[in-house]
């Protein structure tokens, strides 16, 4: 597959303090993709640099296909109503009104309502909305579920599989990794000024070693065991107990989360 956006060598400082060093990575065209970094690891830099919206002092960034970010939070005025923002929009961008991507976020449906009335998903489908104003190829959404409830992220990540699924191009960026593991094609792992990974969440658990946790219940309480060879670990404490003559209540084993990989590989040095 041939890259929607390709990043080369960026580099940012602030002052002295050098945030990104030698970030390089490539979004593939049509898949969904998750930048990731613990706080302050300059991931929102990547992602601002990467929008147009701030400069950056080496490196390139190569675009393939037009642009469309919801933020976060949007500074859109408290009386505004939901359908003048978007002709606002449209008019900004040249761009014809799509009734049929309204529709799918139920924007009509929010009525006269004002900005400032309006829910907090609510407020997430407008700004996917305007994003999706003039139709882009490439899509940057920041925590876009933030604040919501289950049926509405739930009903925001379909649209998101929706929009995947015509084609466009999904750059994700979530401190949810549950919701980064049921979207994401691929991620970047952001460490120390440069991308310490990029690939599948399968890849990641292959470079940093399976981690499972073993969870037994007996009459004396609850053990947890985090482990890499749960053959081992399992056999160990099943001889254990039968040694101390306990009996097991509740036994189960889980295989370790993305939370658990990108905590053991963001807390490496770069290498």
């Amino acid at each position: 597959m041939s890259c929607a956006i390709q990043v080369e060598s960026l580099k940012k400082s602030y002052g002295s303090r050098t945030v990104l060093k030698d970030v390089s990575f490539c979004v593939e065209q049509g898949e969904i993709f998750a930048l990731l970094g613990v706080n302050g690891a300059g991931k929102t830099t990547v992602l601002e640099c990467v929008e147009g919206l701030r400069r950056y002092d080496g490196g390139r960034v190569f675009i393939n296909g037009r642009r469309g970010v919801q933020l976060q939070s949007a500074t859109l005025p408290a009386h505004i109503r939901p359908m003048e923002a978007v002709k606002l929009f449209a008019k900004w961008r040249k761009a014809l009104v799509d009734q049929e991507m309204l529709e799918a976020l139920e924007i009509p449906q929010m009525g006269k309502k004002q900005y400032g009335q309006l829910s907090t998903g609510q407020k997430r489908r407008l700004h996917l909305a305007l994003a999706l104003t003039g139709d882009p190829d490439i899509l940057f959404l920041d925590e876009p579920t933030a604040g919501l409830d289950v049926e509405g992220r739930r009903s925001l990540h379909g649209q998101i599989r929706a929009l995947q699924a015509r084609g466009k191009t999904i750059v994700l960026a979530s401190h949810d990794m549950a919701e980064v593991e049921s979207l994401c094609s691929r991620i970047g792992i952001l460490n120390g000024g440069v991308v310490s990974f990029c690939g599948t969440v399968a890849q990641l658990t292959q470079k940093v070693g399976r981690q499972y946790t073993i969870r037994a219940v007996t009459g004396q309480g609850e053990e947890r065991l985090e482990v890499e060879n749960v053959e081992e670990a399992l056999l160990a404490l099943l001889q254990k107990y039968q040694r101390q003559d306990e009996a097991i209540l509740d036994l189960s084993v889980s295989r370790g989360t993305l939370e658990q990989h990108f905590i053991k590989l963001a807390g490496r040095r770069a290498q």
